[in-house]
C-alpha cells in the first residue's frame, strides 16, 4: 500500500481574521482546498472548477486509494 503523508501548516487570511490548518493526508488537504474554493467562488463555480480539473484524468485512471494494496 502506498502511504502519503503531508507535513504542512497553512494560514488563510480573511478580512475578518485568519484560519490555520495542518493537513496530514491528501484527503484533508483536499477538504481544505474545496472549502476555500466554495468560500471564494460559490458552490456552483467550485463544482465547475473541480469538474474541469478531474476531466483531465481518464475514466480508467488507476490511482492508489487508501484501501488498495500492492
Amino acid at each position: 500500500m502506498t502511504t502519503v503523508s503531508i507535513d504542512a501548516n497553512i494560514t488563510i487570511k480573511w478580512p475578518q481574521g485568519h484560519s490555520s490548518y495542518s493537513p496530514g493526508s491528501p484527503e484533508e488537504l483536499a477538504i481544505i482546498g474545496i472549502d476555500l474554493l466554495v468560500k471564494e467562488l460559490g458552490t456552483q463555480a467550485a463544482q465547475t472548477f473541480i469538474t474541469q480539473v478531474l476531466e483531465k484524468y481518464s475514466d480508467d485512471y488507476k490511482g492508489m486509494s487508501a484501501t488498495d494494496t500492492e
